[in-house]
């Protein structure tokens, strides 16, 4: 655990902090403060997203978990899998958890960057896709939903 820990630390400072955009703490900033309920939604693994969570101010995070059996990740994942029509799964069940359901907030506002959150996105009062991928920015553009740039495009 030790060695994955710190590789993903490694990954944190070196990938991740170096593209994270004052607008986007900006934009999760302005929700927290408004009061608003925040979680990040992701199919990536929990174990490198948390941090990254924790850089956000956000304390609620849905992520794909894995199995640790003997101090060990073994790859079997565990619980309902946040990966497109899953995150919504996982969301619901999240907030039951919590005593709520979608229908408790006069508002719900979601980001994504990819059609596999089109399910999540389609709950939401206030859909905006951030840097989207091509199908995504089509659907946007369809359906008259916002788009904006977080993130510096890299490559």
């Amino acid at each position: 655990m030790a060695e994955i820990e710190g590789w993903r630390q490694e990954y944190i400072d070196q990938v991740i902090r170096p593209v994270i955009s004052q607008s986007a703490l900006d934009l999760v900033a302005k929700h927290r403060d408004a009061g608003d309920l925040c979680a990040i939604v992701t199919a990536t693994n929990a174990f490198v997203t948390r941090p990254i969570a924790g850089l956000f101010g956000v304390q609620h995070l849905l992520g794909a978990e894995g199995e640790v059996k003997d101090g060990r990740y073994t790859g079997e994942p565990q619980g309902t899998i946040t990966f497109q029509a899953g995150k919504l799964v996982r969301l619901r069940e999240w907030l039951q958890e919590q005593g709520l359901t979608p229908d408790d907030f006069d508002e719900i506002w979601a980001y994504s960057d990819s059609r596999n959150d089109l399910p999540m996105l389609e709950l939401a009062t206030h859909p905006v896709a951030t840097n989207p991928d091509a199908i995504l920015r089509q659907t946007a553009e369809t359906r008259g939903w916002p788009g904006i740039e977080l993130f510096p495009l890299v490559g």
